[in-house]
């Protein structure tokens, strides 16, 4: 009786243990989600003391990584834990990396701003915001999906990848045609092109969580799945 109560009390304790490590992680992506909020903010109304405090906050993300991570080590080494347990834990860790690249990414668009480097044309300011709030709709299912470890919805955020890619080729065509035009402004262009990269890196980003979070659900390795299999897997769940 005295060994089933000691057993039960580790399982409990193991369980409080990945729930706070879930709960860790989600707090992390919310902090990341905020970043890009206020970064859309920054670049929308020319904010450059938003966009620095966005900067300041990376070395936040970048701590709670390397805490997350920390964590993730002392479970695999204390618990040892199997099978779904063990599956969450390294979901986790590698989620958590793109969770701070994704930080990387929001602070390379912020620095736009603080450089006064902001897109002189309305129609390429525009258009980036247009991108930013896809991407922030993409980033707000991804989490919502880890949250809930909802396979269906990952595939579903996975596809939106595809719409913000099109519009960002589109708006890299547009700016190209501006630079043969004006060559005066080439590093201005210059800038506004590698924030642009970071804008559909943070999208990259979110597809990689949503592949973790189908191997989470069904235990399968989605990493390497072509589109039409996690299109097929998709409308098999519908």
């Amino acid at each position: 009786m005295q060994q089933v109560s000691f057993n039960t009390h580790i399982s409990g304790k193991f369980n409080t243990e990945l729930e706070n490590l879930r709960n860790s992680v989600l707090t992390m992506g919310g902090e990341v989600e905020q970043q890009l909020v206020n970064t859309i903010r920054a670049v929308r109304f020319n904010q450059p003391g938003l966009a620095e405090q966005v900067i300041l906050n990376d070395l936040n993300i970048n701590s709670m990584e390397m805490q997350i991570d920390q964590e993730c080590l002392r479970i695999i080494a204390k618990r040892h834990p199997t099978a779904s347990d063990l599956r969450l834990v390294m979901t986790i860790s590698k989620a958590i990396t793109d969770i701070e690249r994704m930080g990387d990414e929001i602070e390379r668009i912020a620095r736009l701003v603080t450089k006064q480097r902001l897109p002189a044309s309305e129609t390429v300011k525009s258009t980036m915001l247009l991108i930013c709030e896809q991407v922030a709709k993409m980033m707000r299912g991804t989490f919502d999906a880890f949250a809930r470890q909802d396979e269906q919805s990952a595939l579903e955020v996975y596809e939106q990848d595809d719409v913000i890619d099109s519009e960002y080729k589109k708006l890299l065509s547009y700016i190209v045609g501006e630079m043969e035009k004006n060559t005066d402004s080439m590093q201005d262009w210059l800038e506004i092109l590698w924030a642009l990269r970071s804008l559909e890196r943070v999208g990259d980003r979110c597809k990689n969580i949503c592949e973790y979070v189908v191997g989470l659900a069904s235990g399968e390795d989605a990493r390497h799945s072509s589109l039409e299999s996690m299109a097929k897997k998709l409308t098999n769940l519908s």
